[in-house]
């Protein structure tokens, strides 16, 4: 492997998930995606999730719905039990929590499975 992150390629993207939605197992590849993501206008929902988590299973399918109708957004999930710094570093306290940032910020913040809000959030912040 490479040291050149410009193109993340060893971002997973498992046949589990869909392309639209991008999964790190590493706090360094998570870093260089999101300071790169500061240079753009595109809304990125980060879907803070756990294996064990019952409320996110619930919403996997509604991200991969959202990430197939709102091609302009990006999609990310982090697993709180692979990446603890930045679950911690964003202040995750339970899951699923919902992170909406553009240019770097925090524009929005929701936790628990609430497909509308979250609907809403993506809808009011996208453009």
């Amino acid at each position: 492997m490479g040291a050149n992150l410009s193109n993340l390629e060893s971002v997973d993207r498992s046949s589990k998930s869909s392309p639209r939605i991008l999964t790190f197992h590493s706090t360094a590849k998570w870093k260089a995606h999101f300071d790169a993501s500061k240079e753009t206008n595109k809304l990125m929902v980060i879907d803070f999730t756990a294996n064990w988590c019952g409320p996110c299973k619930y919403m996997d399918p509604i991200i991969k719905e959202f990430a197939a109708k709102y091609t302009n957004v990006e999609f990310i999930k982090i697993d709180v039990d692979v990446l603890m710094d930045v679950a911690q570093a964003f202040q995750v306290q339970a899951m699923p929590t919902f992170i909406l940032i553009k240019k770097g910020k925090v524009v929005e913040k929701m936790v628990g499975a609430k497909k509308e809000e979250l609907q809403k959030l993506i809808e009011k912040r996208r453009n």
